[in-house]
């Protein structure tokens, strides 16, 4: 079992930056692959990137391509989410998941363990 926090949200214009860390317990992190997904008032809740156990292959949703970076540390039991030229429409809640899987899954049911969520809101 894992249990995920989320940080790193918070106000930022449009144009701006943040960076969004998931700190992971337990001794197996690399075991998992991880995924972050994003939930915005009124919508269900949708794939930005993921991640495969070693990092060595990412996938991130059209719609942050070239804007937001997905990355993992398994020495700190950490994944990351780099969040640049920010947009209104990137204001949501920020979810962490991990998987125990080999691949990577852009749906939300192919993951084991969830987050809190963090907070990202962008002002025009």
């Amino acid at each position: 079992q894992v249990q995920l926090v989320e940080s790193g949200g918070g106000l930022v214009q449009a144009g701006g930056s943040l960076r969004l860390s998931c700190a992971a317990s337990g001794r197996t992190f690399s075991s998992y692959s991880m995924g972050w997904f994003r939930q915005a008032p009124g919508k269900e809740r949708e794939f930005v990137a993921g991640i495969t156990r070693s990092g060595g292959i990412t996938s991130h949703a059209d719609s942050v391509k070239g804007r937001i970076t997905i990355s993992r540390d398994n020495a700190k039991n950490m994944v990351y989410l780099q969040m640049n030229s920010l947009k209104s429409e990137d204001t949501a809640v920020y979810y962490c998941a991990a998987a125990q899987r080999w691949t990577l899954s852009k749906n939300k049911n192919g993951y084991d363990y969830w987050g809190q969520g963090t907070q990202v809101t962008v002002s025009s």
